[in-house]
């Protein structure tokens, strides 16, 4: 099959085309499992296996898709013909930016198989959290579990054959309850990334099991507590809300696609503009933040992207300064001639299609943020005078450029000179984004860095749904609005 694709590679340069390449599926397979309340409520599974191939004709692109891999020659005249329709409508000739050819492979790291494991030993585990879920005060409760494989083949006609070999594993908890005035809130659990495997063997039993009964416990807590002050005070975010605040704010305003203007119509544009770089101060001196794919553990690592470009460690703000963006080979060479000067060297290996049948484009990797040298998160709360600590992503608000934001979580402990007080329910925060991280006044050090990763990251039209993960350490912001 691939002698058949880069003959048809070769047919389609020979045609006029200035470059094609195709992405093989030759299976790409998911499973989803949830139990509700002790009761199976899915068990599904999904195949599937095709082809996409880009064409590029005189500065325009031709897309076309199919699972059928008996027509191949269509496939690839689709494409062209697409490629020379649009090319009657360009209006910036697309570029791609130099790249090597490159003979590679990439294998996700995992050391059990979840599509080896039986139906019966994940159920197993479903309804063992089941069990240790149901207690008082928790009135419905979720077990889930995701897994995901492909295997995907990259021929390019520049010479580049990649084949990628890729497992997921999505496991979360979650508990809901009633408070007095009829209020639900929710504790959920979605664990962070440790060591260098992505597999069945990082659902951990027992840690589950400890944090089944943290969950249980601090939603009990909350449907007790006293709502949350509307107030301005230092806000300390735990990874299982900052990586939600650096998602929406940095992740998605830094796309280069977004910043360049095709993302308007459906998830927003950015504030950002091609002027900014090297010069924004996008937060305070203790703001690092960098779009690194290659954590071996994380689902926002690839080895490749879907340009061919080898997966990279970018940085995007050094110590507070705008200085890169997530970018594929098309947008830098678009943004280099839109701003008459070299922004980007190259593509930083970030254009990725969540399927053969998607075209890729800029999608984060690993948006991470360094640690710091403010010390433990005990250390950031003794230090701190009026605040309070936030954890768990409820809902959010995003502004039209991602210039605002307002984040409700689910659950908050009030700070008073230096010692947690009490927990509060409803607990939000909002702001301006450059005002909110030049606001940055602690970072956690390694300790209190995790890696958590999204399974669901929405973008594009169609809509494309991505997989990444956020590295992330505690983050103190001073003088924020919380209660509204």
């Amino acid at each position: 099959m691939q002698k058949q694709i880069k003959a048809q590679i070769d047919r389609i340069v020979s045609e006029g085309a200035i470059y094609a390449d195709a992405r093989w599926y030759p299976v790409e397979e998911e499973e989803y499992l949830a139990m509700w309340n002790g009761n199976l409520k899915s068990a599904s599974a999904s195949r599937e296996s095709g082809i996409g191939v880009r064409v590029l004709y005189k500065g325009a692109w031709g897309f076309s898709a199919s699972s059928d891999m008996n027509n191949l020659p269509g496939v690839f005249e689709n494409a062209l013909d697409n490629a020379r329709t649009a090319a009657e409508r360009v209006t910036f000739p697309v570029r791609l930016a130099e790249k090597d050819a490159i003979q590679a492979s990439f294998t996700s790291p995992n050391q059990i198989d979840p599509f080896n494991v039986t139906y019966g030993e994940k159920v197993g585990f479903l309804k063992h959290m089941d069990d240790l879920l149901n207690q008082p005060g928790v009135a419905q409760r979720i077990v889930g579990l995701n897994f995901m494989r492909k295997q995907i083949i990259y021929i390019d006609s520049e010479g580049s054959e990649i084949e990628k070999h890729i497992i997921e594993v999505f496991p979360s908890i979650a508990v809901m309850g009633m408070d007095e005035e009829g209020m639900a809130h929710e504790r959920t659990f979605r664990p962070s990334r440790l060591g260098e495997t992505r597999g069945w063997e990082t659902i951990d039993q027992e840690l589950f099991t400890r944090e089944s009964e943290r969950i249980v416990r601090e939603l009990n807590q909350v449907l007790k507590a006293e709502p949350c002050p509307k107030d301005d005070r230092s806000v300390i975010l735990l990874p299982g809300i900052m990586f939600l605040q650096t998602h929406e704010t940095i992740g998605h305003a830094l796309e280069l696609d977004r910043i360049l203007g095709y993302e308007l119509a459906f998830a927003g544009g950015s504030f950002v503009t091609l002027d900014d770089f090297g010069t924004l101060r996008y937060g305070s001196e203790k703001l690092t933040a960098r779009a690194d794919a290659t954590a071996v553990n994380s689902p926002g690592s690839f080895g490749f992207d879907d340009d061919g470009v080898p997966a990279q460690d970018n940085l995007l703000i050094d110590r507070g300064i705008l200085v890169g963006a997530i970018t594929g080979r098309q947008m830098v060479e678009e943004a280099n001639a839109t701003a008459r000067r070299q922004i980007f060297q190259g593509s930083s290996g970030a254009n990725r299609a969540t399927s053969f049948f998607r075209v890729p484009i800029e999608r984060m990797t690993n948006i991470n943020i360094d640690p710091g040298d403010d010390g433990t998160l005990e250390d950031i709360i003794k230090n701190t005078e009026k605040g309070i600590v936030l954890d768990g992503d409820k809902s959010w608000s995003i502004g039209s450029n991602r210039e605002q934001f307002h984040f409700a979580t689910e659950i908050g402990w009030l700070v008073e000179d230096g010692e947690v007080t009490h927990v509060v329910k409803n607990a939000t925060y909002k702001g301006d984004t450059l005002k909110f991280y030049n606001a940055l006044s602690a970072v956690g050090d390694e300790s209190t860095w995790e890696l958590k990763y999204v399974d669901n990251c929405s973008k594009g039209q169609p809509n494309q749904i991505m997989q990444l993960g956020h590295g992330i350490p505690v983050c103190r912001f001073d003088d924020v609005r919380i209660g509204e």
